[in-house]
């Protein structure tokens, strides 16, 4: 008991010496009241809760007496109640228990417990809605973006100052795309409540002027995903065949009208499967939670896409080659600023490309790869004739490799740079057959456009009158040119497997890399789950 009470006193000398030391008027003991006391303990654990009850002097900002207190808790209870609106895990939020904390409250230090507990809750949920419950870095070493988190103690103090309501409204992101998601999310989750999208198609082929069992079950399919008016007509019609084009147009697909093998399978993708992809897609919308830029650059990894967007809408797309699927190629995911562009690039072979890739093929043959050439230590072009490569391993390798400007050249005529510590930037290319396929992951990890001139011409734009004229003058020199972008651009690369488009269906994408089952892995482990199917 002595040990209790000599606690106790230190605790009160340490509130008195917090509050003489914060700017406010000190307290003597007998001012310490035991909430206060008991505010300064249960915070002393967080640093950010304690900073925040240190600027008000310790005084409650939840459990106080009168209309505000009541108006503050009931925000934030009707918040965590509805927090599966947003794939959020209520029960992490133990809103029985706070409750029942609080109606057993006799005590002024029973108060100044619950009060800091009220508060940790409100800090987590808020984290989790507006920056998301994962740490993208801990899921996937291709996840290597920045998610934007808030100060936690301004969390505090800018809700107190504000409407409850609307603040706990505005913690999660604005962005139309995620309204968009949390719809579909309502839909999917009402429609595995009628059962999903009932039978899969047994078929390996659908095509127009096919009839029978399959069809009927195609028919039933596409109607129930919204694709197609409800009917009986068990013929793959000329309706049929328009709502198989919208549903290839709305996976990624060859939009021919016919039902193939990756259609169909897509096609028998469950219900369930899919709303995994827009929980993901929500989760990923909080990470990026952030202003995208009046002007953007953004790269859909999935969709094989980049878009210029202005104030909202697309002026430019092109389709795109993404790194390869093997691990040490995909194309990671970050933001960051496109500074300027070189227009008849040298190609400055990674080294990870010059030892894996063509310091085997110069140990088989000398003069392998001869449209590279090799360069010592002082920039001096390399004979050889003169050397043997055999004497070489991936780690003493000791010459850069570069590929001088040309049609040919591995970057093709432009490059676009937003320079990172992953090396990644967007390209033309001289493999322009790569564009026609349906999956087009081939790179290095460098992103290749399909269009690469008119890009650049919308992005100078901005700074010319005459943008494709300033492009071609410079390219005709053909010597290696560095045009700086007067106003910077953002680049976002991200990974959607489930997006959304302001009119039309949900839009929905394989999972190249496979990090999405990552991240949904990684949210059940959380206690995110489906709800049941029905029917």
């Amino acid at each position: 008991m002595y040990f209790l009470r000599l606690m106790s006193n230190v605790v009160a000398l340490a509130l008195v010496w917090a509050l003489s030391t914060s700017g406010v008027s000190a307290k003597s003991d007998t001012q310490v009241t035991a909430f206060m006391q008991a505010v300064a303990e249960a915070a002393s654990a967080d640093k950010d809760i304690a900073a925040y009850y240190r600027s008000v002097e310790f005084q409650p900002l939840w459990t106080g007496k009168g209309r505000e207190f009541r108006e503050r808790r009931s925000a934030l209870f009707d918040a965590l109640e509805r927090s599966g609106e947003h794939g959020l895990v209520p029960e992490h939020y133990d809103i029985a228990g706070l409750k029942s904390q609080i109606r057993s409250a006799r005590t002024k230090r029973d108060l100044g417990l619950v009060e800091v507990k009220i508060s940790e809750t409100f800090l987590d949920y808020a984290r989790d809605v507006q920056t998301g419950m994962l740490v993208p870095s801990r899921i996937d070493d291709g996840l290597v973006r920045k998610v934007p988190y808030r100060d936690r103690e301004k969390y505090l103090a800018n809700f107190a100052a504000s409407d409850p309501e609307k603040f706990i409204q505005s913690l999660a992101p604005k962005t139309p795309e995620y309204a968009r998601l949390r719809k579909e999310k309502l839909l999917l989750e009402r429609q595995l409540g009628r059962g999903g999208w009932g039978a899969p198609i047994r078929a390996k082929k659908l095509e127009p002027g096919d009839q029978g069992n399959a069809v009927v079950q195609l028919r039933d399919r596409l109607i129930r995903m919204g694709y197609l008016s409800r009917r009986v007509s068990t013929k793959f019609d000329a309706d049929v065949q328009k709502a198989v084009q919208e549903f290839q147009e709305a996976h990624g697909l060859t939009a021919d009208g016919v039902a193939g093998p990756s259609t169909i399978a897509e096609l028998n993708v469950p219900a369930q499967e899919r709303l995994k992809s827009i929980m993901v897609a929500m989760e990923r919308e909080r990470w990026t939670n952030m202003p995208k830029g009046e002007r953007h650059v953004m790269v859909n990894l999935t969709d094989f896409s980049a878009k210029i967007i202005d104030n909202g809408k697309i002026t430019f797309e092109s389709r795109t080659v993404v790194g390869h699927r093997d691990t040490d190629r995909r194309s990671p995911e970050f933001s960051d600023i496109m500074e300027h562009m070189v227009i008849n690039p040298t190609w400055n072979v990674p080294r990870s490309i010059a030892t894996k890739e063509y310091l085997p093929m110069l140990q088989a043959n000398p003069n392998a790869v001869s449209h590279l050439t090799l360069y010592d230590g002082r920039g001096r072009v390399v004979n050889r004739g003169a050397v043997d490569f055999s004497q070489f391993s991936a780690r003493t390798f000791p010459f850069d490799i570069k590929q001088a400007p040309s049609n040919s050249n591995a970057l093709g005529l432009v490059k676009f740079m937003f320079p990172n510590r992953h090396n990644i930037y967007l390209h033309d290319t001289p493999a322009k057959s790569l564009f026609s396929r349906e999956v087009r992951a081939y790179s290095h990890g460098c992103i290749r456009l399909h269009k690469p001139f008119e890009f650049a011409y919308t992005l100078l734009a901005k700074q010319s009158s005459n943008p494709k004229g300033l492009f071609h003058d410079t390219l005709d020199t053909g010597r290696e040119t560095q045009i700086d972008l007067v106003k910077k651009v953002p680049v976002h690369i991200m990974y959607r497997t489930a997006f959304t488009e302001a009119k039309g269906h949900m839009q929905y994408r394989r999972d190249v890399y496979g990090r999405d089952a990552k991240i949904w892995r990684a949210l059940e482990n959380e206690g995110v789950a489906l709800p049941a199917v029905r029917g």
